[in-house]
């Protein structure tokens, strides 16, 4: 079975980014909108996209933002995005990928890592609750009609 490489994403894996994260929310993102958030994170050290090939075809992604937060007096880490193509689910790519993210935590210090998931991907609490994860907080959205 071909090895699975973790590396940091660059600018030139737009295309692979914006076709991922389109399929993770099923939907179509505008382009122009995602390119300049994108190339604006990319560019920030707290903002780090780590993706996971196999022959240097992309199988999947992850999203790590971290931030210095007051109430925790120091920084954390926070999984955005995290998609493993159908093909490739159940291969351990996303537990890699959850090892890294864990390297840049401890790399830098961080008070701890969250993740939050969308109640309709229920299948999503078993995954983190089986990479260490507890659930410690309830996550309250108000969606801004523009």
């Amino acid at each position: 079975e071909a090895a699975i490489t973790i590396r940091k994403a660059e600018a030139e894996d737009l295309d692979f980014i914006y076709h991922a994260v389109c399929t993770l929310e099923n939907e179509v993102l505008d382009f122009e909108v995602f390119r300049e958030l994108f190339h604006a994170n990319i560019s920030s050290s707290a903002i780090i996209y780590l993706l996971a090939e196999i022959q240097n075809e992309g199988v999947g992604l992850v999203s790590f933002h971290i931030q210095k937060l007051l109430h925790h007096c120091g920084a954390v880490g926070e999984i955005q995005e995290c998609f493993i193509y159908d093909g490739h689910r159940g291969r351990g790519i996303g537990r890699q990928l959850f090892e890294k993210i864990m390297d840049l935590a401890r790399d830098n210090k961080l008070k701890s890592v969250e993740v939050a998931t969308n109640r309709r991907r229920a299948e999503n609490v078993l995954i983190y609750e089986n990479l260490g994860f507890s659930l410690t907080h309830h996550k309250f959205t108000i969606w801004n009609s523009h």
